[in-house]
Parts: C-alpha cells; structure tokens; sequence
C-alpha cells in the first residue's frame, strides 16, 4: 500500500487519510490545498494521473516542481469540484465560494 508523505513533518499517511484532508479545489488554477492532519501544514498541490504534483502558483498558474506516484490515482473535473479516485473509492473536493465585497 502506498503511504502518502507529508513533506513538512515528514508522517506519512493512507490515501484515505490523505484525501479526506484535501480542502478548496481552485479550478482555474486547478489546485487543491491540503492541510497535514498532524501537524497543520498546508500545501496546494495538483491531481495527475498516478501522481500528485507539489509546486506552487507562479504567473497565474501552479507550476509543479515535485511528484510523488500513486499507481492508479485519477481526477475527474467538475464545475464546482475535483473528483479524486483510487481505486474504488472517490474523494469529492469542492470549490470555495468567495464572497464578492
């Protein structure tokens, strides 16, 4: 079984760990934030087929500038949220509605 590592504190956790801990997906950067649920670092990171890439927003768009594989790791995008699957099970992470001042 893959264990996803948190690069901040170094613990590592099971996918189901680690998806539920994804929070406000950025479709137009497509983006998701995560926050370690040890330690509560937070990083935005992208979805990839088999992998997800670490990096961050650079000129309007998230350059990926690490990834760690996940065999068999697919995203579906939505209007309003990113689908995460591994296997047989799914991960919804949903956009953030901003408030207009």
């Amino acid at each position: 079984m893959t264990l996803i590592p948190c690069y901040a504190c170094e613990s590592r956790f099971r996918p189901e760990e680690y998806f539920l801990a994804c929070h406000d997906y950025n479709r137009g950067m497509d983006l998701v934030a995560w926050t370690c649920p040890r330690c509560g670092n937070r990083d935005d990171l992208r979805v990839l087929p088999d992998a997800i890439g670490f990096g961050y927003p650079r000129r309007g768009r998230f350059a990926v500038q690490d990834s760690f594989r996940v065999p068999g790791l697919r995203r579906h995008r939505q209007d309003l949220r990113l689908d995460i699957s591994l296997n047989k099970e799914v991960w919804r992470v949903s956009t953030r509605l901003r408030q207009l001042s």
